[in-house]
């Protein structure tokens, strides 16, 4: 396997994991943009984009655009999250240049006002359903409420107000702001033609005007307290909190990985044996996000009400747990191992390869291959897991309980 890389001159970024042994090739456009970059107003504006690519362009129409990726048997699709828009497929290596002059193409849609209408409808429909679906919104609401006045803190759906007011001008400033080639990257990995690819992305992607597109990094204030969100027709109790965490260029960001694994993977988890192999909770997990110039550590549980003042005060005792029963060796042996495990699993599918390449782009880091990234774990030693818990603690949270019941109080001290 060769990791190859090429610029434009307008700075669109080519980047591939070359593997002639694969029967597939993947690929993605990976834009640095997403709900962190949005004015309050336009709050949406990334997702809703997202979904306007496929719309059509000048050069097709939406029916020419799904026609040739299912002429092309490909797993494609898209996401848009608070820091990046990805729009990605896997094909055949036979159909290598037509999927880059597709992608290329709808990196540049009509924005047309019928599309435009109708697709808003959709996006709105979006919205409702995952109000209506545990837990409530209660993501949105808990990210929002721990950031504050912080554009993380926005939803990546945006609001109804916020997308019902959107305008196709506004969209198009948007993009005019975000999509520049300086901004963008094309990630592939798996049996790639590299010097046809860079062909390829010339050819389509040479001509694009660049310009500056820069992210203003702020540090964000979070704030702690406890939050209800009454759901009387919900059957379960949600518990989200929120504790600060380090960001994606910290090194601590391994240490601190590898202590929620060990406090809140879903299997063999202090966690996991706390509440679900016991029966009090349905669901109990723990997890660290990165993002630019900021992280945090997310706990979640799913819980019947009749419990749930008493999980919060439980949840409570695990997280402080490791002052009086100190992360072992052995917990720290077996979450390695897990991770590395799961790193090398992933690493077997072209899609998960392609991710990682341009993931690693999008937070500008160095390129490293499954083998260099799985050594970092496996160099973790307790000192540096226990440090990571002393810089981190997760005594102090932002806390959102999503249920029927609203008599609820913090367990926290």
């Amino acid at each position: 396997m060769e990791y190859r890389t090429h610029t434009l001159d307008n700075g669109l970024q080519i980047l591939a994991e070359v593997n002639p042994r694969s029967y597939l090739s993947s690929f993605g456009v990976f834009v640095r943009t997403g709900a962190r970059d949005e004015q309050h107003d336009i709050s949406g504006v990334s997702h809703f984009l997202e979904h306007m690519v496929f719309k059509g362009t000048p050069n097709r129409d939406a029916e020419q655009v799904n026609r040739e990726l299912d002429e092309m048997g490909s797993a494609s699709n898209a996401r848009t999250s608070e820091e990046s828009t990805i729009y990605y497929g896997n094909v055949l290596p036979e159909f290598q240049t037509r999927m880059i002059d597709l992608l290329s193409d709808i990196m540049r849609p009509s924005l047309r006002l019928e599309d435009f209408e109708t697709e808003k409808k959709v996006i709105i429909e979006e919205i409702l359903m995952y109000a209506d679906q545990p837990p409530y919104g209660g993501h949105e609401k808990v990210m929002n409420d721990y950031f504050g006045g912080h554009p993380l803190g926005q939803s990546v759906l945006g609001t109804v107000d916020t997308v019902s007011g959107l305008t196709p001008e506004a969209m198009h400033a948007y993009f005019e702001q975000r999509y520049s080639p300086g901004n963008m990257a094309i990630a592939a990995a798996g049996n790639i033609d590299f010097d046809r690819l860079i062909e390829d992305v010339e050819r389509n992607c040479g001509s694009w005007k660049h310009f500056d597109a820069n992210r203003p990094g702020t540090d964000a204030e979070p704030t702690f307290g406890f939050e209800q969100l009454h759901k009387p027709n919900s059957h379960q109790q949600y518990i989200i909190q929120l504790t600060p965490g380090p960001d994606n260029r910290d090194q601590r960001r391994f240490a601190l990985r590898v202590a929620t694994s060990i406090l809140g993977d879903d299997s063999g988890s202090r966690l996991y044996w706390k509440f679900v192999d016991s029966g009090l909770a349905e669901s109990a997990g723990m997890g660290a996000y990165e993002y630019a110039d900021n992280g945090l550590v997310m706990t979640f549980l799913c819980c019947s009400p009749d419990v749930a003042q008493d999980n919060l005060k439980r949840l409570d005792e695990v997280k402080r747990s490791t002052s009086v029963e100190p992360i072992s060796q052995k917990e720290l042996d077996l979450a390695k191992r897990k991770i590395a495990s799961h790193i090398v699993l992933a690493s077997e599918r072209t899609m998960t390869r392609m991710f990682s390449v341009g993931s690693q782009w999008l937070t500008g880091l160095d390129y490293k291959t499954p083998a260099e990234i799985a050594e970092l774990y496996e160099s973790i030693t307790l000192d540096d897991v226990i440090q990571s818990l002393h810089d981190f603690p997760m005594t102090q949270s932002m806390t959102l309980v999503v249920g029927p019941r609203d008599d609820l109080v913090s367990a926290e001290a």
